[in-house]
């Protein structure tokens, strides 16, 4: 069932849970750049992360004994979360912003700075936002504080570089959830026919600027008025005949146009290639002596093609050209020539081969895990849980990680319809041997081995590094191969070009993470893949049942990386992926 304007709206402001883990958070940070005691400051993180992580929402608990039941809530703060979901506001965090602005919290997303650091901005150099953070770092008596040294402080300018850049930008998991919730409500919009996501959203880009959405109506303006109209509106920047543009939460924009039937197709290619591939399209028409524009295909002033983009790659003698590949990357070319690939398609995925359980850090069990993808059809999934080097992560020493062997192997018994293997996402050291022997590694079913630590290695150094997992006889796949944070961390300096060598010559597969914080292999990095012939593993790296449906992001940026259902190890049957591991064996 679509979600009604006023469940929309709730939807589009952060659950309460998540408004309250966010606070608590910010509490933390806050007391943390203040100096407080650190057992408050603790208190605060442990109970931001576990109400992010409850299964319901906190309005839901029945009173104060209950919310006490949470880890880490007391009798304090459990009044804090009433307060919240009293008044919508926590006042003991509305002080704090008074002595702490949040323009100086949000520098925290900026790679390498910590609380400590800020503090000594904050109290040292009166830094309360990202213009005075730059002023501070080009003053030459920041060198004078301890452990403050050059490099650390062109390291910070680079984070600076990513974190401007992310501002403006919305991630894809984010806008996409937004962008499907309001092409529901348009399509209840009567007289709305084939609503549809365009822009660079539709092409499955990491982040976007704003949200395109383009619909078709026999009579637009009353369509752009109901849009204008919705709920979630915090502004209406435009509402004009076809076209209306609204502000929802956290600024991002939404941009509708209506246009008539005939114009629909179009409307959706214009809408859906980057500049680039536009003003190649163009330059061909114009070639043919036809002209081309958001309204159709003209010959002379006659329309030639409107309704369907199909018919007007056609009519430009091009095969159909997939949103993703709409990058001006050699797609024209193969469309002239029809040698566009046949692009994986999420249907094809047949298991995850890369995902976490409680054994771990995850929040969800083996055998919730296993029923999830159960429910998705795959014949398979691997539970891949983090190996000892990982102690944030809860990491699995060797005692603890035959004990999950054996509680997965009753599970795997137990539920029919799913293969569920034993694996384990294995930490690469600095040396560039893997956590576990192996002898017990030649245990598991299946090893995605990978870097979690000293990501500022030389290029040559963590190059070499992580090769040395590629030749571990038992790895059967490296994970996020270059270790990116979307809008948060670099990527580390591995040669990515070297990393695909080696996976070629050792029969080995580098990973898609669906993550949307991830996406790594990035869609350049996968073309280059599976260009040299190497074989990819498309897996959602989920922590909890709700993240397998990651691998939709996953299998865009695949699709932009021009990947075929065959270059993808996870697209096998359970039958063709046991005879591929066991030529591991």
């Amino acid at each position: 069932m679509p979600m009604k304007p006023k469940q929309l709206l709730s939807f589009l402001k952060m659950s309460t849970n998540s408004d309250i883990a966010n606070i608590f958070i910010q509490i933390a940070d806050s007391l943390n750049i203040l100096g407080e005691n650190v057992f408050k400051i603790r208190a605060y993180q442990k109970a931001s992360k576990n109400i992010s992580e409850l299964p319901k929402d906190v309005k839901n608990y029945s009173g104060k004994d209950e919310l006490q039941k949470i880890p880490g809530i007391g009798n304090d703060l459990a009044d804090k979360i009433i307060e919240f979901i009293d008044t919508g506001e926590i006042k003991y965090f509305e002080d704090l912003k008074e002595k702490i602005p949040l323009s100086l919290l949000e520098l925290l997303r900026i790679q390498g700075v910590g609380p400590k650091f800020l503090s000594v901005l904050f109290n040292e150099f009166d830094v309360k936002d990202i213009t005075g953070f730059e002023k501070a770092l080009d003053d030459e008596s920041l060198l004078e504080v301890k452990g403050i040294g050059k490099k650390k402080i062109d390291e910070i300018k680079k984070g600076i570089d990513i974190f401007k850049t992310s501002i403006d930008r919305t991630g894809i998991n984010k806008a996409y959830e937004i962008a499907s919730s309001i092409v529901k409500e348009v399509e209840n919009i009567k007289g709305t026919k084939n609503t549809q996501i365009a822009g660079s959203l539709r092409r499955w880009r990491e982040t976007v600027g704003d949200i395109d959405i383009i619909t078709s109506a026999e009579d637009t303006k009353p369509v752009v008025k109901a849009f204008t109209n919705f709920e979630i509106a915090k502004e209406v920047l435009a509402s004009g005949d076809t076209k209306g543009s609204i502000i929802v939460e956290d600024g991002i924009q939404v941009d509708l146009r209506v246009v008539k039937p005939g114009e629909y197709g179009a409307a959706i290619q214009y809408f859906s290639g980057s500049k680039l591939h536009n003003v190649r399209v163009r330059t061909i028409a114009s070639k043919l002596g036809y002209k081309i524009n958001e309204y159709g295909l003209y010959e002379g002033d006659k329309k030639i093609e409107g309704k369907s983009e199909e018919k007007i790659y056609g009519k430009l003698g091009l095969d159909f050209v997939p949103p993703e590949l709409r990058e001006d990357r050699g797609e024209i070319e193969a469309a002239q020539e029809s040698k566009l690939p046949k692009l994986i398609q999420q249907k094809d995925i047949k298991g995850d081969l890369h995902t976490h359980s409680t054994w771990s850090d995850g929040k969800s069990t083996i055998e919730e895990m296993a029923l999830a993808a159960k429910k998705l059809s795959y014949e398979y999934i691997a539970i891949t849980d983090h190996s000892i080097s990982s102690r944030i992560a809860n990491g699995l020493n060797e005692k603890r990680l035959f004990e999950k062997k054996k509680e997965l192997e009753k599970i795997d018994k137990k539920i029919d319809g799913i293969k569920i293997f034993m694996g384990s996402e294995v930490d690469i050291k600095s040396d560039g041997t893997l956590d576990y022997s192996n002898d017990v590694l030649k245990e598991l079913d299946f090893v995605v081995a990978s870097v979690h630590s000293g990501f500022k290695m030389e290029t040559h150094e963590i190059t070499e590094r992580i090769i040395n997992a590629v030749k571990n006889p038992y790895v059967h796949a490296i994970g996020h191969p270059t270790g990116r944070l979307i809008g948060e961390r670099e990527p580390y300096n591995v040669d990515i070009d070297k990393l695909i060598e080696a996976a070629k010559k050792y029969g080995k597969a580098l990973e898609i993470n669906s993550s949307p914080k991830r996406l790594d292999l990035k869609d350049l990095h996968a073309r280059k893949a599976i260009q040299k012939g190497v074989k990819i593993i498309i897996s959602t790296d989920s922590h909890r049942t709700e993240h397998l449906s990651f691998m939709k992001f996953g299998v865009g940026t695949a699709r932009r990386g021009w990947t075929q259902k065959s270059d993808v190890i996870n697209t096998y049957s359970l039958k063709k992926l046991i005879k591929w591991l066991d030529g591991f064996k």
